[in-house]
Formats: structure tokens, sequence, C-alpha cells
């Protein structure tokens, strides 16, 4: 029988790893089951803990782009296979073009970026 672990707001360096390695445990879940629900807290918590410890700086979205492809070794041709489109991706990343709504989803998805971070205003040329 598992050990239920309850759950409170993560105020220290020690909460946040404790809650971040059981995620870890139980991050493939199934849905519905007391783990999943359990994970889903957990998100919430290292989130809010995240965003209150850390003063991460502002970073245009183009820029977070390209460090995803380049954490996740793709290339602009790879992306485009996902996008479908390689000019538009290409002023994209050029500062050409600003991205669309069809791209935030898109690389939110393919990259593992929030989409508040990909929606940030920024300067084309």
């Amino acid at each position: 029988m598992n050990k239920v672990t309850q759950w409170f707001l993560l105020e220290s360096e020690k909460d946040y790893k404790l809650a971040t390695t059981r995620y870890e445990e139980i991050k493939h879940a199934q849905k519905g089951s007391p783990e999943h629900k359990e994970k889903m807290l957990l998100v919430h918590l290292i989130s809010e803990y995240e965003n209150k410890e850390w003063d991460l700086p502002v970073v245009d979205p183009i820029e977070i782009i390209k460090i995803r492809m380049e954490e996740f070794g793709l290339k602009p041709s790879d992306l485009a296979k996902e996008y479908g489109n390689k000019g538009n991706l290409s002023k994209v990343l050029n500062y050409k073009r600003a991205l669309s709504i069809t791209m935030i989803r898109q690389f939110s998805a393919i990259l593992r970026i929030p989409t508040d971070m990909l929606i940030q205003e920024y300067a084309l040329v």
C-alpha cells in the first residue's frame, strides 16, 4: 500500500526538492487516479514556488525558441517539418514576421515552452 503524502505550500528548497522528486515518480500516472490528482497538485505547488523564488530574466520569444531548439538538437528545417511552412518559420526566426497564434500553440507543444513566454511582445526588423 502506498503512503500518501500530505502536501502544503512549498516554503523551502527542501520542500521543493521533495515535490519535484515525487512529481518525477508519478508524472505518468493514469488520469483519474489518486496519483494523477497528486501530480496535478504538485504541478501547481512547484509552479508557484518557482514563480516566487526564481527571478528569471525577460527573454524575447524568438530567443526562447532558439534556445529550446538548441537544447533539443533541432534545426530550423526540423521545426519547419512540424510547422509546415519553412518560409514563414525563417521570417519569424529572423525577426521579419511575428509569431502567429498557431505557431505559438505548436511551438509551445513541440518545444515545451509555456505559451505565456511566447506571447511577449518583441521588435521586428
